[in-house]
């Protein structure tokens, strides 16, 4: 039988050979991209220096800024002038350094992959243009202001109420600030008057015989007045606050009930608030009252005389007469001074 090869098998025979000639040969490798850099270019580095000023002075709370292509951080100078970046990316970058004062100051340079890059000192001018100017006051100072503020209260716009304070938390005052404020008062023209007005009505009464009549007893009285004016407020006011460290104003309260604002007026006259801020008891107001008192002894009239007996009685009436004044300023007083209006605690 004749064998025959037909078009199709010749096909067949043709694909089979072909295929068992691929199938002997190692596929070609998967091409390699070139990313034009290393594993290691990626590593990164820190930057770390010093801030100082044109003497070599360090610079602490110097604002650092670090920018490395489209990445940025910031820090901030220690006490000794040192910062650092740590993480830095490789490449160039620029330093850019803020101080109040100085001059802005930038520094620039390139770093490699996993270099540490030291810049050893970086130095700031003084600025010649400070467009901000940060000012805090002392605490001296925010006295001296609220001082000036109470030495233009007054009653009615003519009495004196230089003793008030409508700042509950008002600064400290000074030894220095608290003669000032009582010099301020024993001056003051209505103190005057009001010495004046007193002496009339005891010469009117005969008080102190001893004094007489006529315009030598009426310089008397009016000198005995004046001098237990001068020697209780300076005493109890500035001299005896200074040695213990307390403040002779009273501090309006203002909110409240009543009997609480009552018995806060009362209880003033016998405590008060120390320089540290706490209240404590008023020594200054009572010994002022007795040293007063006793002081009065030296040029009342002998017949007038009562050794202890006057002194407890004057320091008496002068407690007395602090808490009536408290009572005053606690309820009254404030509406009729038209300088506390911007003080009052009860309004924002």
């Amino acid at each position: 039988m004749t064998f025959q090869f037909k078009p199709v098998m010749i096909v067949f025979v043709f694909v089979l050979g072909w295929t068992l000639c691929c199938l002997g040969q190692t596929p070609p490798p998967p091409p390699v991209l070139d990313t034009g850099a290393s594993a290691g270019d990626a590593v990164p580095g820190s930057v770390s220096g010093t801030v100082v000023d044109q003497s070599g002075a360090v610079v602490a709370g110097a604002h650092v800024k670090l920018t490395s292509g489209n990445q940025s951080q910031d820090a901030v100078s220690g006490g000794d002038g040192e910062f650092s970046f740590a993480n830095a990316a490789p490449g160039a970058f620029q330093l850019t350094i803020t101080a109040a004062g100085f001059a802005t100051q930038t520094s620039s340079g390139i770093l490699a992959a996993g270099e540490t890059s030291i810049v050893l000192r970086i130095a700031l001018s003084v600025a010649t243009n400070v467009s901000e100017v940060q000012v805090s006051l002392t605490q001296t100072e925010v006295a001296e202001e609220e001082i000036r503020v109470e030495e233009k209260q007054r009653v009615l716009g003519a009495i004196p109420n230089f003793y008030v304070s409508y700042v509950p938390d008002a600064a400290p005052l000074t030894p220095k600030q608290k003669f000032k404020l009582a010099w301020k008062t024993v001056i003051d023209p209505f103190t005057f008057a009001v010495v004046g007005g007193a002496a009339g009505v005891e010469q009117a009464q005969n008080h102190f015989s001893g004094y007489g009549q006529g315009a030598q007893g009426y310089a008397k009285r009016f000198g005995a007045g004046y001098a237990d004016t001068v020697a209780g407020t300076f005493v109890g006011a500035a001299i005896l606050p200074a040695l213990l460290k307390q403040d002779p104003r009273y501090f309006y309260k203002g909110t409240g009930s009543v009997g609480s604002r009552f018995m806060y007026a009362v209880a003033n006259a016998f405590i008060c608030k120390g320089d540290n801020g706490r209240w404590q008891v008023n020594y200054s107001n009572i010994l002022g009252s007795l040293a007063a008192g006793g002081i009065s002894n030296l040029y009342y009239p002998a017949q007038d005389r009562n050794g202890a007996g006057l002194t407890f009685e004057n320091g008496a009436i002068g407690l007395g007469t602090t808490a009536i004044a408290n009572l005053f300023q606690e309820f009254i007083v404030r509406k009729l001074t038209p300088r506390t209006h911007g003080h009052d605690p009860a309004k924002p």
